[in-house]
């Protein structure tokens, strides 16, 4: 069976100013390299639908909610906070992004894909329960989650984080819901300035100094991550899949390699073929210079589709 690749148009016409990092040239730049690379031949493109309001209240606060819908701009720029602004266009790419996830997940879960990529903007996984921060709108990873335990009816769910920020959002959802476990690496210092105290037991968070490396990232992903993840034996795998620990990419400085996102994609594809059938459902998250953001997702996304 083809993987799942899920993208929209609407994803490209959300923007946040000249000269902003989470730019529109990032999803062209990864279609790009990965229609280059041959990839795509082994994918089914799909549509990313509209997220409801139904859908987005599993993870939202309806009132926050409703405020976005509210606030979207008719022209100019509607401003969340100092990084984080919305344009005519944001409501519906947002909408966009958070529905690729649901149709991740039926699309897996039915069986008509083993695995997805959902390549799609805005992010999500600084986007917390009642708030919108640090370029998210809605938490698009989470969205898909709770359609998973909440429509689908699964039991255990993991959610796997290795942007070079950590997912507060993300965190902030899921503290105390024994039937999620989140395991995330970040660079310590950075947005949004917490994480290395975990907000809840079905938390594995590992804060790694500046400058750690591949060898670092590796060994905590091997000590932490592994052990929890085949005691929880979840049913279904979400990814968080930021780009932005790279060494070229100047928004953190852990100095990962293309080379170690395939790594950590084969250790995760090895969980979930032990326990889940092989099924894992990934989302774009941060990566802000073209060439190895599109890099990395390559190195990803050929070990999702199994043409490593």
């Amino acid at each position: 069976m083809l993987s799942a690749f899920i993208t929209h148009a609407d994803c490209a016409r959300h923007e946040m100013g000249p000269h902003h990092p989470e730019c529109p040239e990032r999803l062209g730049a990864i279609n790009d390299h990965l229609l280059v690379k041959g990839l795509l031949d082994y994918m089914h493109t799909y549509d990313a639908p509209l997220a409801t309001e139904e859908q987005l209240g599993r993870a939202h606060s309806s009132l926050y909610v409703r405020e976005l819908f509210a606030n979207a701009p008719t022209e100019g720029y509607f401003h969340v906070d100092p990084d984080t602004n919305m344009n005519p266009w944001t409501l519906k790419a947002a909408l966009r992004a958070a529905g690729a996830a649901v149709k991740a997940t039926d699309l897996v879960l039915s069986g008509e894909v083993p695995t997805a990529f959902c390549s799609v903007r805005p992010p999500g996984h600084h986007a917390e329960h009642a708030a919108g921060m640090g370029f998210c709108f809605f938490n698009n990873t989470a969205v898909g989650i709770r359609h998973a335990l909440d429509v689908h009816g699964l039991s255990r769910v993991a959610l796997i984080d290795f942007d070079v920020h950590h997912g507060n959002g993300s965190e902030d959802i899921f503290k105390g819901d024994e039937r999620v476990l989140m395991c995330s690496i970040f660079e310590k210092g950075l947005y949004p300035f917490n994480g290395e105290e975990a907000k809840g037991l079905n938390m594995v968070n590992v804060g790694l100094p500046s400058r750690s490396g591949g060898d670092k990232f590796r060994e905590a992903v091997t000590d932490y991550w592994m052990p929890a993840l085949d005691a929880f034996r979840p049913e279904l795998i979400y990814i968080s899949a930021g780009f932005d620990a790279h060494r070229e990419d100047d928004m953190g400085n852990l100095g990962l390699v293309e080379a170690d996102y395939e790594w950590v994609t084969k250790q995760l594809m090895q969980v979930a073929n032990r326990h889940c059938k092989g099924r894992i459902i990934s989302c774009l998250e941060g990566g802000y210079v073209l060439s190895p953001l599109a890099r990395s997702v390559g190195a990803h996304v050929k070990v999702l589709i199994g043409a490593d």
